[in-house]
């Protein structure tokens, strides 16, 4: 039907919903699930657009190096970095384990 298409916002919102708490995905990886594959860049650029005070679990949602992209100094890296870190994601010398700790969905 007309009008019931999911848009590829949605798409991104819905695996970024998914993802559990304790565990990160790539922006490559929720691009690949949202069935947007090389479209990495585009689900950072909707996670930037998301509201103040969303209840979605953008946090979770990193780099393929096991960084946050955020500037260090950021108050946005260090609300990530604290968010992650509540929920049990370790972080040595600005780094965490992507093999520990990213989703595996398979």
């Amino acid at each position: 039907m007309p009008g019931l298409e999911v848009s590829n916002k949605e798409k991104i919102w819905q695996v970024v919903n998914q993802i559990p708490a304790g565990r990160v995905a790539t922006y490559g990886q929720v691009a690949r699930m949202a069935e947007l594959p090389g479209h990495a860049r585009y689900v950072g650029y909707t996670m930037k657009m998301l509201p103040t005070g969303t209840k979605l679990p953008w946090h979770r949602v990193v780099n393929s190096r096991g960084k946050l992209s955020f500037p260090v100094d950021s108050s946005q890296y260090q609300s990530q970095k604290h968010k992650l870190e509540a929920e049990g994601v370790v972080f040595i010398k600005g780094r965490f384990s992507l093999r520990k700790y990213q989703w595996d969905v398979e």
